[in-house]
């Protein structure tokens, strides 16, 4: 922390894209890098990292608990499942961004049988992840 004008100001925090950390909570099928995190930074609301999906997977059901999550499909194409037996699904393609409200069940998939999804992903305050297991498809 700096002193500046008298009061506490925390430091600017530079994560490089080699220091992205797996030490998050994970979900089966979506690897989750932290980015900007209370591991890694003075964050203390808000959690910041891309998530992974290899081609042609999906993660498990899960759900982030209390914490409101915007997701921003970096590259690549996705799906969610969510609803009553996971029966609904909305499609999303690069530049997409979506909002998922807090204790949401939903599945992450990746559309492609060949290329890689990446998300752009933002929690607050924090990575809350609880997971469901798998779901029959």
């Amino acid at each position: 922390m700096n002193t500046e004008f008298g009061i506490q100001v925390p430091r600017l925090k530079v994560i490089r894209a080699v220091e992205l950390s797996e030490v998050t909570a994970q979900t089966q099928g979506a690897i989750r890098r932290s980015g900007v995190s209370r591991e890694n930074s003075d964050a203390s609301a808000i959690w910041l990292g891309k998530v992974h999906t290899p081609a042609g997977y999906a993660s498990e059901a899960h759900h982030h608990g209390e914490a409101e999550t915007a997701g921003y499909v970096l590259k690549g194409r996705a799906y969610i499942l969510f609803g009553e037996g996971y029966r609904e699904r909305v499609d999303l393609e690069e530049g997409d961004f979506i909002f998922v409200p807090p204790n949401t069940p939903h599945v992450e998939g990746n559309a492609s049988d060949t290329d890689e999804l990446i998300w752009m992903t933002a929690r607050t305050p924090d990575n809350i992840v609880v997971n469901l297991g798998p779901v029959g498809r």
